[in-house]
């Protein structure tokens, strides 16, 4: 038997294996969000109960949430909320929601778009915009 020819062989399906599971990553959602003059990355992975899903504090003045909702093979939902984090209870000053088919990529795809958000006394200004990677065909 010419086992240096069989472990070579194996070796070449494990590596194959390796490269095709890392092909099927878990989808990556990415916004970049600004609030005077600083910039914060919030991500986001699939995940089956949409509400543990933690808002991120941006500069004091805002919160913003990013969640997916599926698993690595299926995105069932994105769902994005910006609030103005104001005394007591953060308002709710914008929902953006994001259904499927979307566009299968390695690359990041441009999800959003450049948003500009203003709210409160002042107007402040909150600006995001969020790319997908991942996702299967």
């Amino acid at each position: 038997m010419d086992y240096p020819r069989l472990t070579a062989f194996a070796l070449a399906g494990l590596a194959s294996l390796l490269f095709s599971q890392a092909a099927l990553a878990a989808p990556l959602l990415r916004c970049s969000v600004s609030y005077a003059g600083d910039s914060q990355l919030v991500e986001a992975t699939p995940v089956s109960d949409p509400y543990p899903v933690p808002s991120v504090d941006i500069g004091g003045r805002f919160r913003f949430k990013a969640v997916m909702v599926g698993s690595a093979a299926r995105i069932d939902r994105i769902a994005l909320y910006a609030y103005l984090d104001a005394g007591a209870q953060p308002v709710l000053v914008q929902q953006a929601k994001y259904l499927p088919p979307f566009a299968a990529s390695a690359a990041p795809y441009p999800l959003t778009g450049e948003q500009r958000l203003y709210a409160g006394p002042v107007e402040r200004e909150l600006i995001y915009s969020c790319t997908l990677e991942g996702v299967q065909p």
